[in-house]
């Protein structure tokens, strides 16, 4: 979108949060690149350019805005809606792999020289995967500086920078202060904050913001409805998730909270919690739904996995998605219509962990919810990492492919077809011969799992679709879906119904969504 100017210029007038994320403004005149919803007045249409990333504005030498802080909107929905190459790359960037495995390492993974994962990052972002990694590093410190109370040593490491001379220079660069003049920032924002809301309890004009980025829940901007937040803890980061409006957090939670594996995952204070398992350790996220934005609690025993449990907890909630377009398309269809109405911007639950998911697809084939969630808290018992939770009833991190692979098939109270499917799944995920998650190619998931014993269409498209991303899935043979399309007047067969699905693409997945909706059934309702 960045290259049309026209339309650029156009959002950019009437600042549209819709497109925060799509593309940056950078002006001329400043030195400095805003978000399209700047609340700063517009500046000349000559004095604007146009840029694909917050990556390559700074590579162009511009600096952050301090007003609209535009290194922290949502992510493009366009990554999570395509499986190629440069797609893959991104998510995979946005995980911190740059940072742990370098270039060549994220390379390995999509199966690409470094040159030419390079040259295909150039041509579509502006930036290649080293000033993606750094821009992504720059908002990490920022966070870290801001929510906790680190030495500036520990952030340097723990935001992935290879020295403190980096550290330093990246964070003047991109924010045009020294980190401890944004963290002394920080520190007025937040104190101004809670004077405004103990004053009035209301907020002010300036204090608003649009779909606002991830930011701490001290800072200025937006709020929840009560104007108030959790007081923040040692060891606990606090933090805003932004999202496109309009978010639906019915379904979204309400599926989170009604398969909850107990032990790994609950709902507690009108929070979603779970545990997270994270390259350096471990860390409990506890997620709310707020008007304009997501309320994440983290708790991590090493602060260098921030960057991966941001990402894998936007991903869950699919807060890069752009319901705006998604609910559009769907709208297009009569029969849908009455649906997308009464609850715009329904996202697709997802997960945090692509192996977990699959393990627990394979768990719940026919059978109800209550008995999946009963085998997979079994197997949690016995092979999972036990963790400590002051703050509710977590006690495990799931078990990885590895310890299930090891685990004796006779001791699992399922018939022999679903051990076998079950063993054979956790033994290709534990050699490496099938890998899910960020970097993997749909298409070719899809072909290594509908060849493993036990698994039908249904398996493998709940799969794409919730573990995998894909917003494209679609689940024709699902009881809920057939019975939904019935009730509406669509075709209740597999292959008539997914010819008729073929109008909603690429976003059948949601439609899978607004489909189930029709059903009262706890996955729709946000628990109370």
């Amino acid at each position: 979108m960045y290259t049309d100017t026209e339309r650029c210029v156009r959002a950019v007038r009437s600042k549209d949060a819709r497109f925060d994320g799509w593309f940056f403004t950078a002006v001329l005149t400043t030195g400095i690149y805003c978000r399209p919803s700047c609340p700063v007045v517009p500046p000349k249409a000559e004095n604007m350019t146009f840029y694909p990333s917050a990556a390559a504005c700074q590579q162009a030498g511009f600096r952050a805005c301090k007003r609209c802080r535009p290194d922290t909107s949502p992510g493009s929905p366009e990554w999570n809606a395509r499986a190629d190459t440069v797609a893959r790359a991104v998510r995979l960037i946005q995980d911190g792999v740059v940072d742990r495995e370098g270039v060549p390492g994220l390379a390995g993974r999509l199966g690409y020289s470094a040159r030419q994962i390079e040259r295909q990052l150039l041509a579509e972002l502006g930036a290649g995967p080293l000033a993606l990694a750094r821009a992504q590093r720059a908002q990490t410190a920022r966070l870290l500086i801001e929510t906790t109370g680190l030495p500036m040593a520990d952030i340097a490491f723990a935001a992935g920078f290879s020295s403190i001379r980096a550290f330093n220079d990246t964070v003047r660069e991109v924010f045009a202060l020294s980190p401890s003049e944004l963290r002394a920032r920080g520190a007025r924002g937040a104190r101004g904050a809670r004077g405004a809301r103990g004053a009035s309890g209301t907020r002010g004009a300036s204090g608003t913001r649009g779909a606002s980025g991830t930011e701490p829940a001290g800072a200025s901007g937006a709020r929840g409805a009560s104007g108030t937040e959790p007081v923040t803890t040692p060891g606990v980061i606090a933090l805003r998730l932004p999202f496109r409006a309009p978010l639906n957090p019915d379904n979204l939670f309400g599926h989170l909270a009604a398969t909850a594996v107990p032990g790994v995952e609950e709902w507690r204070d009108g929070a979603y919690r779970r545990t997270l398992s994270l390259p350096y350790g471990h860390g409990i996220v506890a997620l709310s739904p707020r008007p304009d934005h997501i309320a994440c609690r983290l708790s991590l025993t090493d602060p260098r996995d921030l960057t991966l449990a941001i990402s894998s907890c936007r991903r869950m909630l699919d807060l890069d998605a752009d319901p705006v377009a998604v609910d559009e398309q769907l709208r297009a269809d009569p029969l849908l219509t009455p649906l997308v109405d009464k609850a715009p911007g329904r996202r697709v639950p997802r997960t945090v962990d692509a192996a977990e998911f699959a393990v627990r697809a394979v768990l719940g084939q026919q059978v109800s919810t209550a008995a999946a969630r009963t085998h997979a808290a079994r197997l949690v018992t016995a092979h999972g990492v036990p963790v400590d939770d002051p703050e509710g009833g977590l006690t495990h991190l799931f078990p990885s492919p590895e310890a299930l692979a090891a685990l004796d098939p006779e001791a699992l109270a399922l018939p022999r077809t679903r051990r076998t499917t079950l063993t054979t799944l956790v033994a290709a995920l534990a050699d490496g011969s099938l890998r899910l998650g960020p970097d993997s190619d749909w298409d070719r998931a899809r072909e290594q799992l509908i060849a493993l014993p036990g698994f039908g269409p249904w398996t493998v498209e709940v799969i794409a679709m919730r573990a995998l991303g894909d917003p494209d899935a679609f689940l024709p043979t699902d009881l809920g879906m057939r019975r939904a399309a019935a009730s509406l007047g669509l075709p209740s067969t597999p292959a008539a119904l997914t010819a008729r699905a073929a109008a909603w693409r690429p976003w059948r997945a949601y439609a899978v969504q607004y489909l189930w909706a029709t059903e009262d059934h706890a996955i729709n309702h946000l628990p109370a």
